[in-house]
């Protein structure tokens, strides 16, 4: 679904919730009133029948309890009674509700002994419960209750009458409540329907203007995207969060050139470098295709500069690669014993150079990274400093902290060189005459910063270069490991 349907969608929801919820309590509100406005008024035209010597306003008591048929109490004269049911059932409804009392009331009432006595001698209209006898003979519990007498709807009310030993029952029709209700109801579903009707359009308005600023920022981005070989940037005016958005697209592009024209120089460094060998590699293969009229000197000495050429061919690409695989945000990380890959590539220079004297100082330490990128770059940093030293001298190597650091004596980094070390392909003036690519320390700064940690060369007080390298907090740091 779209954003614009889900902000339309919201607001039609949040009005047809607040419509469910306060149309049902202003109909119950209104009903309550209505019915306690009846039952106060029900409560007013008893209490004349109920005080001593009262009479219902307008008509006259009928004494004494009428008795039916077989002497049976509770209905009075049956000939009466027929005379009264004819006439209501031809009256209609508007007679009906006259005999049941109007806005007047009707009363009636019901002796302890079980009789009732209707008002002006007429048949009881109203239903005796065990509850209204109950009161009659307790003399106690007045209450209101609502009861259905030929389809109209009654609210009733009982109460003593000690007096005369009997309960009384008033009873008004609840007709015009009931219509005024009806009225009420139909009215609030129309007021609610149409406000949800009204939101949906108002919110559908509201998405409009609301998302105007998001579409033209997605056309933009759109446009910018399918020229990336224009470099552009989104203006950055307009609401603060569109400003916001539109600052922060801004510098995913800067960060997408950068590493787009990263891999160009790459690839174009790469290229540079890779003529040399593969130039010399193809010289040395047409020579020992005809070497046949070589001496066998000569022809061993080619084989092994072929050879030698192949391996710094291999190297150069191997180096290529890991420079260019970098780190995957989904790379899985795995703990690594940092003082054992530093031991292993100390004892792997000394045994390719064994006029040099080795120092290792390290404490157990442990890091969450990719082993192999670790082993490499370690591996570049001693090596490096053993290729500087010069015969004889010494290469200190000292783990703490996390922190590996790797010294050499010899002539150490030059000042307009020192800020260059780590770029890629990099080469000083007095590497250029010893093998190499200038893609060893770029891949150790690589490594390095693939996950928080860093790296940094600077020259020792008396003299050497020194290396600093860091791959990131230590996860366990002084810690003894057992093989």
């Amino acid at each position: 679904m779209s954003l614009h349907r889900r902000i339309t969608a919201a607001a039609t929801v949040a009005v047809a919730a607040v419509c469910l919820v306060f149309a049902p309590v202003s109909y119950l509100t209104t009903r309550a009133r209505l019915i306690a406005q009846i039952r106060s008024e029900l409560t007013r035209l008893a209490q004349p029948v109920v005080e001593p010597g009262g009479a219902p306003p307008g008509r006259s008591s009928v004494p004494g309890a009428q008795r039916g048929a077989g002497g049976r109490p509770g209905v009075g004269d049956s000939d009466a009674g027929l005379d009264a049911c004819a006439f209501t059932k031809m009256a209609g409804e508007d007679r009906i509700e006259a005999a049941l009392g109007g806005p007047t009331g009707y009363f009636q009432s019901v002796c302890a002994n079980g009789g009732v006595i209707a008002q002006s001698g007429g048949p009881p209209q109203l239903p005796v419960t065990s509850r209204v006898r109950t009161v009659a003979r307790t003399l106690r519990g007045a209450y209101f209750f609502t009861a259905r007498v030929r389809r109209t709807r009654l609210e009733i009310y009982v109460v003593p009458d000690p007096a005369d030993r009997k309960a009384v029952e008033v009873a008004v029709p609840l007709s015009g409540t009931d219509a005024a209700l009806r009225g009420l109801a139909l009215t609030d579903v129309l007021l609610a329907g149409g406000g949800i009707l009204l939101a949906g359009l108002v919110g559908a308005l509201i998405a409009r203007g609301a998302l105007a600023p998001i579409r033209r920022f997605t056309d933009e981005t759109e446009q910018v995207a399918s020229a990336l070989e224009e470099p552009r940037r989104l203006g950055e005016e307009g609401a603060v969060e569109i400003r916001r958005l539109a600052a922060s697209f801004n510098q995913t592009l800067a960060a997408l050139e950068r590493s787009v024209e990263a891999q160009r120089h790459l690839i174009a460094d790469a290229s540079h470098e890779l003529r040399t060998p593969i130039a010399a590699l193809r010289s040395n293969v047409q020579i020992f295709l005809e070497s046949e009229l070589l001496p066998a000197e000569e022809q061993a000495g080619l084989q092994d500069a072929i050879l030698a050429e192949l391996d710094e061919l291999t190297q150069l690409v191997a180096d290529v690669l890991e420079l260019a695989r970098g780190a995957r945000p989904d790379e899985q990380l795995e703990e690594v014993e940092l003082d054992a890959v530093v031991r292993e590539a100390a004892e792997r220079a000394m045994r390719r150079s064994p006029d040099l004297r080795f120092t290792v100082d390290v404490e157990p330490t442990t890091i969450a990274n990719a082993a192999d990128r670790v082993a490499r770059a370690v591996g570049n940093v001693v090596d490096n400093a053993r290729r500087w030293s010069p015969s004889g001298g010494e290469v200190e190597v000292r783990l703490h902290a996390g922190v590996l650091s790797v010294r050499d004596h010899g002539p150490g980094f030059r000042d307009e060189d020192l800020q260059h070390v780590f770029e890629r392909f990099y080469r000083s003036a007095d590497a250029r005459r010893m093998p190499g690519s200038g893609l060893g320390l770029a891949i150790v700064k690589q490594a390095a910063e693939a996950h928080g940690g860093f790296v940094s060369a600077g020259n020792a007080p008396d003299g050497g270069a020194i290396v600093h390298l860091s791959f990131g907090p230590p996860v366990l740091v002084g810690v003894p490991t057992y093989p």
